[in-house]
């Protein structure tokens, strides 16, 4: 446990809209923020916006917000007394929050030791497993040998989840049907986690094919006191990240609530965890949960929590780190409405969600007293090549889930952005999909509906061709097809951009 110290400077190690998000805090709390940035980021909002700023290095991020020791010396040269790693980048490196402690800072996160253990996922669900924490079926140690593995499959059977050791964010994560792709898949897996974490460890678990994506935000202080705020449902998803969360679930009861909640604490507990960090579960059809990793970190999506519990996550971030206790329990926190939060990012949905970058050359926020924007962009900003392509999150707060999700089809309207492809087109065909408005979905969302539309609207285009064609031949012939030519009634449509 570290001394109490009061913080009156914090560097903020991050860049874009949590940066600006930290900043925002710092200014309510009157402690001044120090921003770092990139060659990329020099005009960047929390560049603007902070009290003081640094530069760090060239663009790319091993060469800017990945210099540990550059931000460190940064911090001890200009008065600074915590660092906020925000989330990504250093957020999650064990090292680096040791060397910020090491030097007389302080690392406003958990522990290296936290971070270390539940930065592999072997580590943290043999940790967990003893506190009676569910886990999916499979194995608790690192597989590397084909043979091995194919022993595993037939004994949990198909389907079956390859997943990295280390890291996240979908890589080095592979699903088998059958044996026959196993080999290769298991190659693949492995070699991605390699090049993407520098380790290659991969382990095996049964493949829940149709689960939804449950996470319990916690907070803990230095004194052994642990809550959780209730669930963020996180389900809607390409290519295994996040893109539309909500809070709370639409599916959980107050009994299953209370059930995961406590089961998230234990999960704390497992890793003597202090400050914000996130427990992230699958739940399956028969509404049964099983651990599948901790964030020790604030989340994207924490905003959606902060509106639905009144808590503003980055100031108890703050208190936790200058050593004060929590000022409540777990009994005096109340779920207070409905928020819905969209991800904005530069990417084309009507592409596979491909990434987009250049020149804003328009943007108008929506405005109303519960509707939110976390962003770092203004017109005439620039999206690099070099970072995550999200730029802004859209957030909205409601009595109830239908009223949330009527007020974000608004809040959508009313964003304006050119420049760019969004995702915002994504989130008004989420929010206006009958599956997500009953509450009906689990993370195949994208895939089983979305996607469907991509090929009805190829139908489209390929039947708009087939009428032309036929078309054609009705006008370059003569009777008998007069008379069909005659009743044939031709309708236009616009091709999908």
């Amino acid at each position: 446990m570290f001394m109490a110290k009061k913080i009156r400077k914090i560097l903020i190690a991050n860049r874009g809209e949590i940066a600006v998000r930290i900043i925002q805090t710092c200014k309510k709390l009157g402690i001044q923020s120090a921003a770092v940035y990139s060659d990329a980021d020099r005009k960047s909002r929390h560049v603007l916006e902070a009290d003081q700023a640094f530069h760090l290095g060239a663009s790319p991020s091993s060469e800017s917000y990945l210099r540990g020791e550059k931000i460190i010396e940064i911090a001890l040269n200009n008065g600074v007394q915590a660092i906020h790693p925000g989330y990504g980048f250093l957020s999650e490196n064990a090292d680096f929050a040791k060397r910020v402690n090491q030097s007389g800072l302080l690392f406003i996160g958990p522990s290296p030791k936290s971070i270390q253990l539940m930065g592999s996922k072997l580590a943290s669900k043999e940790a967990v497993a003893n506190f009676g924490v569910p886990l999916v079926p499979g194995v608790k140690k690192a597989v590397t040998d084909v043979a091995e593995a194919k022993n595993i499959a037939n004994e949990i059977g198909f389907p079956i989840l390859i997943k990295a050791s280390a890291g996240g964010g979908g890589k080095g994560m592979r699903v088998v049907e059958n044996m026959q792709e196993l080999p290769e898949q298991m190659k693949r897996a492995i070699n991605e986690a390699e090049s993407s974490f520098g380790d290659g460890s991969v382990f095996i678990e049964k493949y829940l094919s149709k689960p939804r994506h449950i996470e319990i935000q916690i907070l803990g202080d230095q004194f052994g006191n642990i809550v959780h705020l209730f669930e963020r449902e996180c389900s809607i998803q390409r290519r295994h990240q996040k893109l539309v969360e909500e809070a709370p679930s639409a599916v959980l009861t107050d009994e299953l609530r209370k059930e995961m909640g406590e089961a998230a604490i234990k999960v704390a507990k497992a890793a003597e965890y202090y400050n914000a960090g996130t427990v992230e579960f699958l739940l399956d059809e028969k509404y049964n949960f099983y651990f599948l990793e901790m964030n020790t970190r604030l989340q994207v999506e924490h905003p959606v929590t902060e509106m639905i519990t009144g808590l503003d996550l980055v100031e108890e971030q703050i208190n936790i780190a200058e050593g004060k206790e929590l000022t409540f329990k777990q009994d005096d926190l109340k779920i207070e409405g409905h928020a819905i939060e969209l991800r904005v990012c530069a990417e084309n949905p009507e592409d596979n969600f491909s990434p987009d970058i250049g020149q804003i050359t328009k943007y108008i926020k929506p405005s109303g007293s519960k509707i939110r924007v976390d962003d770092f962009i203004y017109k005439g900003a620039e999206i690099p090549i070099f970072y995550d392509n999200m730029f802004a999150k859209l957030i909205v707060h409601a009595q109830s889930r239908p009223e949330a999700i009527e007020l974000m089809k608004k809040a959508i309207e009313g964003y304006r952005i050119e420049g760019v492809y969004t995702t915002l087109s994504f989130g008004d065909f989420v929010m206006n999909h009958p599956k997500f408005q009953t509450g009906d979905f689990d993370t195949g969302f994208v895939e089983k509906y979305f996607k469907n539309k991509e090929n009805s609207e190829a139908l489209d285009k390929y039947q708009e061709v087939a009428r032309s064609f036929a078309q054609f031949f009705f006008e370059n012939h003569q009777a008998p097809f007069a008379k069909m030519k005659k009743n044939a009634r031709w309708q236009n449509r616009s091709s999908p951009k």
